[in-house]
């Protein structure tokens, strides 16, 4: 008996959703880092940034599907560790918002690096037609499963 396509698919992406986490990732090439502990907030204040848009505890909260008072003890360990800021916001005087420090931006620089050197090492032997092809084809199909 065979296995559908978006059987295998769902398989694949399970996968790597748990093996590539920026958090895994940094832990299998620098381990010990401790900024591994804050990956989860870096990477929700850089994926709310990449989208143009603000984030604060409750968005953190939100991101990582958990509780607001536990967001903000991630927040306030991150702010502590110097890879996140609070910042007023400029439009709501009652609001704070999160930012990277620098040292939270090169933290996100080595994660990403980390992952691009995994996804190197995973294609391994394969052309460079091969890669461009997966790579093509991935594309497209995240944006279909955005839609």
């Amino acid at each position: 008996m065979s296995v559908n396509p978006a059987e295998q698919v769902a398989r694949a992406m399970t996968g790597i959703r748990r093996s590539q986490r920026r958090r895994a990732l940094l832990a299998r090439n620098a381990p010990g880092d401790p900024a591994a502990a804050h990956f989860d907030v870096l990477d929700a204040i850089e994926s709310a940034h990449e989208k143009g848009e603000h984030v604060g505890v409750r968005e953190i909260a939100l991101a990582l599907d958990v509780d607001q008072p536990r967001a903000s003890k991630l927040v306030s360990a991150a702010v502590e560790a110097g890879h996140v800021r609070r910042e007023a916001d400029q439009s709501d005087g009652r609001r704070t918002l999160l930012k990277h420090t620098e040292t939270g931006r090169e933290v996100i620089a080595r994660a990403t690096a980390a992952r691009e050197a995994a996804m190197d090492r995973a294609m391994t032997g394969w052309s460079e037609a091969e890669r461009a092809e997966f790579a093509r084809l991935l594309t497209r199909f995240v944006a279909g499963f955005e839609r």
